[in-house]
């Protein structure tokens, strides 16, 4: 007989929710959409199967969903994540997990009482691109590592509609895409020994006062200098991902992972190719390798955002909260980084020793 599937709360049906989370939570073996929360009836169009829900009161309240997933503006989180938790629900939280340390180390203490998996959304640990440059590192193809260098940029000379362009507790491109460079660079090399950064408006737009460039430098005693950069107003084509220098040569990548257009498009985990990065699109390497000198291009690793959902759902039904691969202490950890962050930038691009 087949295990009985999670059932899984989703609240909100904005872009987050619509684009990659109920796409990969159907796409689940071991889960169920069995809710969704938004004030609209457009997620019933596109998933007749869930129930329609108008509040998180009403979500909680359910003795059916067993997991609930925060999708709303990042204010939000902690408040519907605890009031979850305390109704006895799994959480799995949008990134940024919340938009203070203190917040965060709440619900680290509230997961470890309740024994409830309590997760964040950091998808692009499975971005195939950031699983090849991983790979490279942890080999030693490039022998021992002296630089990190890691973009998400975008250009976008305007105010985009909705809620993260505006000025909120949480908003902005470091508690965006910087969330997410944060989150790989702690997940691949650990917490640094030392913090600088320069965060800034550079549109200057009226109608928006965010942070929409940054530059961050993590030192490690005995590692590499790692460079996490990301701007609002980056036009060139390709944009570059990834550039790894090490003793023994280098690694370059360009183009951000497909999934994310993928998804956009229609196209699930279940779809042939899906996750997978066309030839032209590939990084390069010019290093000796084991007493070869290797010139060419290195096959980008297949994307796998499924795989943060199947282990929420794999944790849940082992009980056992060390399973899970995107722990609440990291969340707690990537938010306090930010903290020393916006510290560092405050002071004027002043060097935190941790």
């Amino acid at each position: 007989m087949a295990a009985q599937k999670i059932n899984v709360g989703v609240i909100g049906f904005g872009m987050s929710s619509k684009t990659f989370h109920c796409p990969l939570i159907v796409s689940s073996p071991h889960l169920q959409l069995h809710s969704i929360v938004s004030s609209g009836d457009k997620c019933t169009q596109v998933y007749p199967q869930a129930q329609h829900v108008k509040t998180s009161d009403e979500l909680f309240a359910s003795k059916e969903v067993q997991l609930v997933v925060i999708t709303t503006p990042n204010e939000l989180h902690f408040k519907l994540a605890k009031q979850a938790m305390n109704a006895g629900k799994h959480v799995v939280v949008e990134k940024p997990f919340t938009v203070t340390s203190k917040e965060a180390e709440e619900l680290v203490e509230l997961s470890k009482r309740t024994n409830l998996v309590c997760s964040i959304y950091q998808n692009r640990r499975w971005d195939g691109d950031f699983l090849t440059a991983k790979k490279i590192v942890e080999d030693g193809q490039l022998g021992r590592l002296v630089e990190f260098e890691s973009h998400f940029d975008r250009f976008r000379n305007y105010v985009k509609a909705g809620w993260r362009e505006t000025d909120a507790p949480g908003s902005g491109m470091l508690f965006d895409l910087g969330a997410h460079l944060i989150d790989q660079a702690l997940h691949l090399f650990g917490k640094p020994y030392s913090v600088y950064a320069v965060v800034e408006n550079q549109r200057q737009l009226k109608e928006s006062n965010i942070d929409d460039d940054f530059t961050i430098i993590f030192r490690y005693k005995n590692g590499p200098k790692v460079l996490l950069r990301s701007s609002m107003l980056a036009r060139q084509a390709p944009v570059l991902r990834f550039s790894l220098r090490g003793m023994d040569g280098s690694y370059v990548k360009h183009h951000l992972d497909p999934q994310e257009d993928q998804l956009k498009a229609g196209q699930t985990p279940l779809t042939p190719g899906y996750g997978i990065e066309s030839e032209e699109r590939w990084g390069t390497i010019n290093a000796d390798v084991k007493g070869l000198h290797v010139v060419g291009q290195v096959e980008t690793l297949p994307g796998k955002y499924l795989d943060f959902y199947n282990n929420v759902a794999e944790t849940i039904m082992k009980g056992d909260l060390s399973h899970l691969a995107v722990k609440p202490e990291q969340g707690y950890e990537t938010i306090r980084m930010i903290e020393v962050i916006r510290q560092s930038s405050d002071e004027g691009g002043k060097t935190i020793i941790l």
